[in-house]
């Protein structure tokens, strides 16, 4: 996988680049072209310049014409070969997923075998060890391990099982072990491969808003200009000159933000493809702007700003209970408990005070954690114990919590949670017995990356199901700017709106079906790839390597993608100013020898002006392509010395880079003796 600011080496290699030649012609073609005005303007001045010469109708040299005429074409195949680079180099990845489709087949669960492209949402299919999941659905019953490498790139296998947050089953992934049943979840060609192939192409992608806002604004500039240079013939004639029609649509092209409209497109499908070679799929490239210019980012402590796992540390009796008692019971608790906490209280007490208990007694009821309950526990034939949060371990227990033993119960658990840690109360029949201490581990360099964001203006809040005061350590120990603790799905969902209605830009991760909602109204919603497929039909973004931390790095893609195009609209505008420079004192030098102090450049002379300006117009696009597609460096800083820096950078260098480059051009085009 590569990195956010890598690209390939082989970016101009001969297996990108030839496709891409050819279909930079076929985008010249008016239903395709007219999606760029700006280009398709250069190609109406082009034809328009081609037919003139034809007729003869122009008093200049011909060879002089040629050139403009040439030049001009060479820029408009720029601009498609720049949009038709950036799309082909997700086709190889396409190619691939393609393959992986062609494959499929699904077997109905009364034996028969038939192409995975007749399945229909609410099918069922069978798939067992050594086959491909023909389609994008849900597990229903079995547990199996699959390997995802071909949509996530990792070959480790996962586990998916009936229920639960690790359901959800994709398309081409297959099975290495034991079988699964699966419900086929989207109809044909609208699951996970058919949207990541439509993706990598180009094929759907959708102009974004702010692609839309700068495109009507160059529409504007070219409207403008096209005006302006309407009235210089009227000029012209009140001097008692002429200026020729080439020279005119000369002004009229180097005028035109010509550089910007023809890298737009493609800035726009690279920063799409850096996400997808980032393991990320965007369902849109609003969702990829958003993520630049995110205010608020949620993030679930587990996984995220922890390690993960919460380990059991600690045993605290309370008084006249003996810890070897607290560990068995708890042990009790824990012994049907599969999640990495429930096995470590398991471990810790046989470690520690040698509980020997391996099994649950025969007849034995199981009660399962649940979100609401936050209780989880045993009951036998000899009695009941319980697991859980304090407060809902009191709750269930009335009379123990009025009891002598509930003030110390919540001394100790205040201790434990001031210190970071989470604490687990434990109850036999209605009597307290103490307390398990959890341990979580905050992730190596978070506080740092936490810093980042701060300088970046993105304000962090740490979600989390842990009391007020294990938070608030957790938080202080990770440098997150706020927490909410305790948290529900209708306590995200709140927040998120709560947000939303102080102007802000919500991010935020998840994976469970209880994360639907909120991932839903965030703007942007990162669901992991082994959540739940409500989960990740609610996101507008789906993370391949189901890794929560990288919502942080999304944010940065989004970020980088915004300042492209921001730093090159600065250059292509700053670049323009400076062609004037070139072309006004060649069209006017012989009516108005005064501004021949304009010709600061000491250009040889107006034909040579004005081609070398035309030339380095079109040079200027493949020059600024490599940059269009791996994107400026983005580095986290506030919106005010960003500017700056872009100003700095790319406007002052859109000033300079074409006084050097018409000069150069001249001087070539003089000692070539071109015109």
């Amino acid at each position: 996988m590569t990195t956010p600011q890598s690209v390939p080496a082989s970016m101009f290699s001969a297996k990108l680049t030839v496709p891409a030649i050819g279909d930079a012609f076929r985008k010249l073609h008016p239903a395709a072209l007219v999606k760029n005005p700006v280009l398709f303007t250069t190609a109406v001045v082009a034809l328009l310049l081609t037919l003139l010469l034809a007729l003869g109708g122009e008093p200049l040299p011909l060879g002089f014409q040629a050139q403009l005429i040439v030049w001009l074409w060479l820029t408009v195949l720029f601009g498609t070969f720049a949009e038709a680079l950036a799309e082909g180099r997700g086709r190889a990845q396409a190619a691939s997923l393609r393959a992986t489709k062609s494959e499929l087949a699904a077997r109905l669960p009364n034996g028969q075998v038939v192409p995975a492209s007749q399945l229909r949402r609410g099918d069922e299919v069978l798939v067992e060890t050594g086959d491909l999941i023909p389609a994008d659905g849900e597990v229903i019953a079995g547990v199996a391990s699959v390997n995802e490498a071909a949509i996530t790139g990792e070959s480790a296998p996962v586990i998916r099982e009936a229920g639960g947050d690790r359901s959800a089953v994709t398309a081409g992934t297959r099975v290495i072990s034991d079988s699964i049943r699966v419900r086929v979840t989207q109809e044909p060609g609208q699951g996970f491969l058919d949207r990541m192939i439509a993706l990598v192409e180009g094929a759907e992608r959708q102009k974004t808003p702010n692609e839309i806002a700068l495109t009507i604004l160059l529409v504007g500039l070219t409207i403008i200009f096209l005006i302006a240079v309407a009235t210089v013939p009227a000029f012209a004639r009140y001097a008692g000159g002429h200026i020729p029609v080439a020279v005119l649509a000369a002004l009229l092209i180097t005028l035109i933000p010509t550089t910007i409209a023809a890298l737009l497109s493609a800035i726009g499908i690279a920063g799409m493809d850096r996400l997808v070679r980032f393991n990320v799929l965007a369902k849109s490239g609003r969702a990829v702007e958003a993520a630049g210019d995110v205010d608020v980012l949620l993030l679930d402590k587990t996984g995220t700003i922890t390690i993960g796992d919460r380990q059991a540390c600690a045993f605290r009796p309370l008084e006249g209970i003996a810890a070897a008692t607290l560990a068995q019971a708890a042990m009790l608790a824990s012994l049907a408990d599969e999640t990495p906490e429930g096995r470590s209280i398991v471990v810790l007490a046989r470690e520690t005070f040698g509980v020997a208990i391996n099994a649950l007694p025969a007849g034995a009821e199981i009660i399962p954690f649940t979100a609401q309950t936050r209780i989880s526990g045993v009951r036998t034939d000899a009695g009941l114990v319980q697991k859980g949060a304090v407060d809902a371990i009191l709750r269930a227990n009335p009379e123990a919590a009025s009891g002598s033993h509930a003030p110390q119960l919540r001394r100790i658990s205040e201790e434990i949670a001031r210190s970071g840690q989470t604490p687990l109360a434990v109850a036999r029949d209605g009597q307290l017995l103490g307390v398990i201490a959890l341990k979580d581990v905050i992730k190596a360099g978070v506080r740092e990356r936490f810093a980042e964001l701060r300088r970046m203006g993105i304000r962090t809040v740490m979600i989390t199901g842990d009391n007020p005061l294990t938070a608030a350590a957790i938080a202080a120990e990770s440098g997150v700017d706020d927490f909410l603790a305790e948290a529900t799905p209708e306590d995200k969902l709140a927040l998120i709106r709560t947000e939303q209605q102080g102007g802000k830009l919500v991010a935020m991760c998840g994976d469970g079906t209880n994360d639907a909602p909120a991932l839903a109204q965030a703007d942007v919603g990162v669901a992991m790839n082994t959540g739940t497929q409500a989960a990740r039909e609610a996101g507008n973004m789906v993370d391949l390597d189901s890794d929560p931390t990288k919502l942080i790095e999304i944010v940065g893609l989004g970020k980088q993608l915004l300042m492209t195009r921001g730093a090159l609209t600065t250059f292509s505008v700053a670049n323009d100013v400076a062609k004037y420079f070139a072309i006004i004192p060649a069209m006017f030098v012989v009516l108005y020898p005064g501004l021949g102090v304009l010709n600061v450049m000491k250009l040889a002379s107006p034909e040579s002006a004005i081609l070398s300006a035309i030339i380095f117009n079109a040079l200027i696009i493949p020059a600024l392509v490599p940059l269009a597609l791996r994107g400026v460096t983005y580095r986290p800083m506030g919106a005010g010395p960003l500017l700056a820096r872009n100003l700095a950078v790319y406007g002052l260098g859109g000033l300079v880079a074409p006084f050097i480059g018409i000069k150069a051009i001249d001087l070539a085009v003089a000692g070539l003796h071109l015109v």
